[in-house]
């Protein structure tokens, strides 16, 4: 079984059920994985059970022995896809720069391959030792970003 196999295979059920692909693993045991995310809200349970059967409907296990896990890309885990970028603007977001700085911020927007981030930082006030926060908006190329996922604050 191939990833475009799976993808050509799952997409109108996907859509249809109001999602999008993620991504698609599989392990040289034939583990399959399946990730989604929701195009509006987040995935339930009922996605993950009805992708997984429409899976099974169209690859037999007696053609090809597989396992399968259909689940959603998780609030934790790093932007795969462009449409994540897209469905998290207005959303506050953790960037791992290239260079090793991070920043918390709001994703303002996600257009041509670069995103608009809102954050405040800590810089030295002219003239005193003293540190002040400042508002930053800047336009950051998907190049100079590590990753980017959601920031869940846990206050």
């Amino acid at each position: 079984m191939k990833v475009s196999e799976i993808q050509d295979a799952m997409e109108g059920a996907i859509v249809a059920r109001g999602c999008f692909i993620v991504g698609i693993n599989i392990s040289r045991d034939n583990d399959i994985e399946l990730a989604i995310e929701s195009e509006k809200g987040t995935v339930v349970l009922d996605d993950c059970v009805e992708l997984s059967r429409v899976f099974e409907e169209k690859f037999s296990r007696e053609a090809e022995d597989y396992s399968l896990t259909v689940t959603s890309a998780g609030l934790d885990q790093p932007f795969k896809v462009w449409k994540q970028y897209e469905k998290a603007v207005g959303k506050k977001v953790e960037a791992a720069l290239k260079g090793g700085k991070k920043i918390i911020a709001l994703l303002e927007g996600a257009e041509n391959d670069t995103l608009t981030l809102s954050y405040t930082a800590l810089e030295k006030a002219e003239g005193s030792k003293k540190k002040v926060p400042v508002a930053h908006t800047d336009a950051i190329p998907l190049s100079d970003i590590n990753y980017v996922r959601y920031h869940i604050d846990f206050k």
